[in-house]
């Protein structure tokens, strides 16, 4: 069939690259715009669009989706089904009713759970040992269209959002291949979602990341491994910016934000238990070591994060 490639981010590239490998006709590719990124700001095409480059295919970026023109260039590349994988950016009706097949949306979760925007980080601050891909009909609502096709994985006990967001990239390509080799097959069959029990999984803001030390510490670890890499857990430590990327649940108590031990650790206690920071950043400097960090900064038994 003649398709067209709706996706954005890296963990979209993964899914282009399988239809590419599958010899796919790939009529066009479409993106979000190149966006500003690094210190120096500067304007960065998507993964999606380099990738789309690379292979030779044309790539449109719209700024906005509800336009007559844009509508207009899809028609003109006819397409037969249009996959889409985190394109980002809510399609309107007149293009989900354009391809006679439809479209077909990688979902990074195990549907009807987390609909919505981050459905990775979501399942790990949730505390969930299971998650997956559902390849899905879309329709008008959010994340709501039937089910074709579901791949599980277990969630690693210390995983972070991007190291899972990477397995799920590859375990979502592969889950595409198979959805696509059933509907050649005529083998392909739609489940209705149960909306009884659908989780949401809205957009993450960076406030989100700010650390509440009368929380357990299972859940600030939680919290530490779903923002690594963005937007990051965050604290203070003397008045200054402290950012965590790894940390561990150990056993002790002691005030809620006060440090326990600085060697051969950084130990901080919890509303309940206590977090042993092993990666941290303060800002404007690299991420180092939780020790090493107490030393440089002076920190001592009872000084307090937060």
């Amino acid at each position: 069939m003649r398709l067209l490639f709706f996706g954005t981010p890296e963990f979209a590239v993964p899914s282009l690259q399988i239809l590419l490998d599958r010899g796919e006709s790939v009529a066009g590719v479409v993106c979000q715009p190149d966006r500003p990124a690094g210190r120096g700001q500067k304007l960065t095409p998507p993964p999606v669009k380099v990738l789309a480059e690379s292979a030779g295919l044309p790539v449109l970026q719209p700024e906005k989706v509800r336009t007559p023109e844009f509508l207009a260039a899809l028609r003109a590349w006819a397409p037969e089904l249009i996959v889409v994988a985190a394109y980002g950016r809510i399609l309107p009706v007149d293009v989900l009713r354009l391809p006679p097949h439809g479209c077909i949306n990688v979902h990074a979760s195990l549907l009807p759970r987390h609909r919505g925007a981050a459905p990775i980080q979501w399942a790990i601050l949730r505390g969930e040992t299971v998650t997956g891909v559902t390849i899905m009909q879309m329709d008008e609502g959010m994340d709501t269209g039937a089910m074709l096709l579901q791949r599980s994985l277990a969630i690693g006990e210390q995983e972070t959002y991007g190291e899972l967001q990477e397995r799920l990239a590859h375990l979502g390509a592969a889950a595409l291949s198979d959805a696509l080799d059933a509907l050649a097959r005529g083998e392909l069959i739609a489940t209705p979602q149960d909306d009884a029990a659908a989780t949401m999984a809205p957009k993450i803001e960076k406030e989100l990341g700010r650390v509440d030390w009368s929380r357990p510490a299972v859940e600030i670890q939680r919290q530490v491994r779903a923002f690594n890499p963005w937007p990051s857990a965050f604290t203070s430590a003397n008045g200054q910016l402290l950012k965590l990327h790894r940390a561990a649940v150990v056993p002790g108590g002691g005030a809620a934000g006060a440090i326990a031990a600085v060697h051969p650790d950084l130990l901080v206690a919890c509303g309940e238990g206590r977090l042993r920071l092993d990666e941290v950043q303060p800002g404007g400097k690299p991420r180092m070591a939780g020790a090493a960090f107490a030393r440089g900064a002076r920190l001592a038994p009872g000084d307090r994060l937060g």
